[in-house]
C-alpha cells in the first residue's frame, strides 16, 4: 500500500513544525544548478541561510549532491518544495 503524506493525519505526522529539515537534492554538475536549487529554498524558507547549503560531488564529478536545510512550517509547505525540486530540469533526485 502506498501512502502519500497528504494521507496521514497531521497527528501521526513524525515531523514537529517548525523545525530544520535537511534535503538532499541531485543532479548533474553544471553552472547554475547549485543557484537554481537555493532559489527555490528562499521561496519555500524566506530565512534560508545559502551559507548552510552542502555540496558533495560524485566520484566523477559528473553529479553533485546539494543539501539545503529549510526551516519546515507545514506539511504542505514540504510537500509543494519536494515537488517543485522534483519537476526542475536540472534535478534528478531529492531525498
Amino acid at each position: 500500500m502506498n501512502t502519500a503524506m497528504q494521507d496521514i493525519p497531521p497527528e501521526q505526522s513524525l515531523i514537529t513544525y517548525p523545525s530544520q529539515f535537511p534535503i538532499k537534492v541531485m543532479g548533474l554538475n553544471v553552472d547554475g544548478y547549485v543557484h537554481a536549487i537555493t532559489r527555490i529554498a528562499e521561496q519555500f524558507d524566506p530565512a534560508f541561510d545559502a551559507t548552510t547549503v552542502e555540496l558533495r560531488a560524485s566520484k566523477g564529478d559528473k553529479y553533485l549532491g546539494v543539501t539545503i536545510t529549510i526551516t519546515a512550517t507545514s506539511r504542505e509547505q514540504l510537500d509543494e518544495l519536494y515537488r517543485t525540486l522534483s519537476t526542475h530540469p536540472m534535478v534528478k533526485m531529492v531525498l
